[in-house]
């Protein structure tokens, strides 16, 4: 039996202090072709030191603003993940909860 294998790339061009100016993803299993984004957060789990490893980076003119609505949108969508990867409905309406917390604290919520 072979495994397929997927790739996705991701290409960030820096400034001379490596603050990086262009962010770019190519996901070809998902359809998403050398795209250009702004920000990004990874999260990836090392079995091994049982720990969580992190890359965040976000381009040098993300808008603060956009940053706040990257950041909730973040937080709400890893609500929905923790569900499906637990079934535990209590602590994804808790964290549901602290994300409606968070929209109204930064007055992202619309009228």
């Amino acid at each position: 039996m072979s495994t397929k294998k997927s790739e996705i790339k991701i290409q960030i061009e820096v400034d001379e202090n490596n603050v990086p100016e262009n962010l770019h993803w190519t996901a070809k299993d998902g359809g998403v072709n050398n795209e250009e984004a702004k920000a990004m957060l990874l999260s990836l789990w090392d079995n091994k030191n049982q720990e969580s490893l992190r890359i965040d980076l976000w381009t040098k003119d993300m808008p603060v603003d956009e940053m706040k609505v990257f950041f909730h949108q973040t937080l709400v969508a890893m609500s929905d993940t923790f569900y499906r990867a637990t079934e535990d409905e209590k602590m994804m309406e808790t964290m549901k909860d602290f994300c409606d917390y968070f929209a109204d604290k930064l007055e992202l919520k619309k009228e």
